[in-house]
């Protein structure tokens, strides 16, 4: 999967710092630090899917990102994230 673009909104940010504690900054990096993708569910809009991303930040944080993928341009619409459970740690660890 490729992504260009990441999109985040002012609402979903404010979500993500104070219900999470993650930074959009570290959501970006998880997208930009070659994740595992996973399919969660179909989108409203045909073609446009939602996955999750696991991965680590840059200081190794573990965080899952949610996003819709938008195929025809690339882009990914962050609409949660939060930090990997201990199981999904291990799953990442062996992949």
């Amino acid at each position: 999967m490729r992504i260009d673009y990441i999109v985040c909104s002012e609402p979903i940010e404010a979500k993500l710092a104070t219900k999470h504690s993650i930074t959009v900054r570290e959501a970006r990096q998880v997208l930009l630090n070659r994740p595992q993708f996973r399919f969660a569910e179909k989108g409203y809009t045909k073609g446009e899917n939602v996955y999750a991303a696991f991965g680590q930040t840059f200081g190794g944080r573990y965080v899952v990102v949610y996003f819709v993928y938008k195929p025809d341009t690339a882009t990914a619409i962050i609409i949660s994230a939060r930090d990997m459970s201990a199981k999904e740690q291990r799953a990442y660890g062996r992949k």
